[in-house]
């Protein structure tokens, strides 16, 4: 009851808050987006020590590239997207589009990113006339609360009420429940757990999969071009994105030309069975379960956990898998700089490594493609089953969206009904949307003959 009671006021503040945040124009909510964004901007650096202190996940340098970047990324893709009153005219169909806020959005964000995806999830809300309130993981909620207010006062000085942006004051299992009950759509950004629990509070939901980013290197690409850039995403935020390569596929001729640039580009590349295995052990519990120990960590401190010396100039280390699918546990998803190696002869080989690595664990989610063969890239799509083939680009910070391939910024991943998802694509405002549609009757509209029917 006391939970409840708690949701009961937030709840009344966000309706009453969103009551007059639906009647303001296009500009007004625009700018409302605009101010929250920027000033996460501002505040970048302070935002990343403080989610790096209170977490222990990800580095500083790498967050407040993140709390800089996407902001900016994010605000570039909502610019000139209409979300309130009409937002189309078909004069041919005689349907019109009209846009309607959903009202109190509710958002469970991770503890592996919780500012930005805070920021990006408010963002998308207040964009088509809705109010937020935001349940973050209890190991995020200060940087999370800091967020929030500064994003609250910036509404406020602008004349919004603050009370469109709340986060829950205590995070708890019986709190988020309530909040999921009481609102009118709720998102997910999180573990499986927590997803589930969102999907069957009988409100609408937008949750997300687990990521296990397979990697595919073609031949006859240069390679010296695609493994800096796989290593990057790898190692970046200490490897804590879904959208960071996990797996890469290797042609067998060119695995040890391969794992030598790894290896110029300041990877350990582990061969030997005994120390694998210690790296496997570190990783992975006897249930092969991820160790909350090693997540958001650097090489160096896997290597501590592992009980090996991992020099002090690694970025990432390199595993060399002993079998995929459910035969080797590093087909798994590994959420620090640490990738497992595979040696494939037929280009279709590649493609069921991936495949079996996915049914184990990250169906639905993402797939890198490094490669010039359309036919091969194409091929690679119409096989397996996830959300987006990232082409040629480094996964972990393209699949969330990029100014150069147009998938919708986001910080929340849908990956279809293969992740158990409502949504297989990136989270965007359209997602937070009712859209009304008024049908107009058309006088000369052609009514089929029964031969144009049945042929």
């Amino acid at each position: 009851m006391e939970a409840q009671n708690l949701i009961n006021e937030y709840i009344k503040r966000a309706r009453d808050a969103q009551a007059i945040f639906e009647k303001k124009s296009q500009e007004e909510v625009d700018k409302a987006v605009k101010v929250i964004a920027r000033v996460i901007v501002d505040n970048a650096v302070m935002l990343a020590e403080f989610a790096v202190n209170e977490t222990g996940m990800g580095n500083v340098t790498d967050k407040i590239s993140k709390h800089t970047n996407k902001p900016k990324l994010i605000l570039n893709h909502l610019i000139g997207k209409k979300s309130r009153g009409i937002l189309e005219r078909d004069e041919t169909t005689g349907i019109t589009l009209v846009a309607k806020p959903m009202g109190v959005v509710g958002a469970i964000t991770p503890t592996t990113n919780p500012v930005v995806t805070s920021m990006s999830n408010s963002m998308f809300s207040l964009k088509c006339g809705n109010s937020i309130i935001l349940a973050p993981h209890p190991r995020a909620k200060g940087c999370s609360d800091m967020a929030a207010e500064l994003m609250r006062g910036e509404l406020k000085k602008i004349g919004l009420p603050e009370d469109l942006i709340q986060v829950l004051p205590e995070p708890s299992l019986e709190v988020t429940t309530a909040l999921m009950k009481a609102v009118d759509v709720v998102i997910a950004t999180g573990g499986m757990g927590m997803v589930k629990a969102v999907y069957s509070s009988g409100k609408p939901a937008l949750g997300v999969g687990t990521g296990n980013v397979q990697t595919i290197l073609d031949r006859n690409i240069d390679y010296a071009e695609a493994i800096p850039k796989i290593i990057e995403g790898r190692v970046f935020d200490n490897g804590i994105l879904c959208t960071a390569d996990q797996s890469v596929m290797c042609p067998k001729e060119k695995y040890d030309e391969i794992m030598e640039l790894f290896s110029a580009n300041k990877a350990l590349v582990v061969k030997d069975a005994d120390m694998i295995e210690k790296f496997r052990k570190a990783l992975f519990d006897e249930n092969g379960i991820l160790s909350r120990h090693v997540v958001g960590q650097s090489a160096q401190k896997i290597g501590v956990l592992a009980g090996v010396n991992v020099p002090d100039d690694i970025r990432i280390i390199v595993l060399e898998a002993s079998g995929f699918g459910m035969k080797d546990v590093l087909a798994k998803e590994k959420m620090c700089p640490c990738i497992s190696a595979y040696k494939y002869d037929k280009f279709e080989d590649a493609v069921e490594i991936a495949r079996a690595n996915l049914e184990r664990e990250g169906k639905g989610h993402s797939v890198s493609i490094h490669s010039n063969d359309t036919q091969h890239i194409e091929y690679v799509a119409e096989e397996l089953s996830v959300s987006r083939f990232v082409v040629n680009q480094v996964c972990a910070i393209a699949g969330a969206g990029s100014y150069n391939n147009n998938l919708a910024p986001t910080n929340t991943l849908g990956c279809g009904s293969w992740g158990n998802n409502s949504i297989s694509e990136n989270l965007d405002y359209k997602h937070l949307m009712n859209v009304s549609r008024i049908a107009y009757f058309v006088k000369d509209a052609h009514i089929p003959s029964d031969k144009e029917v049945w042929g």
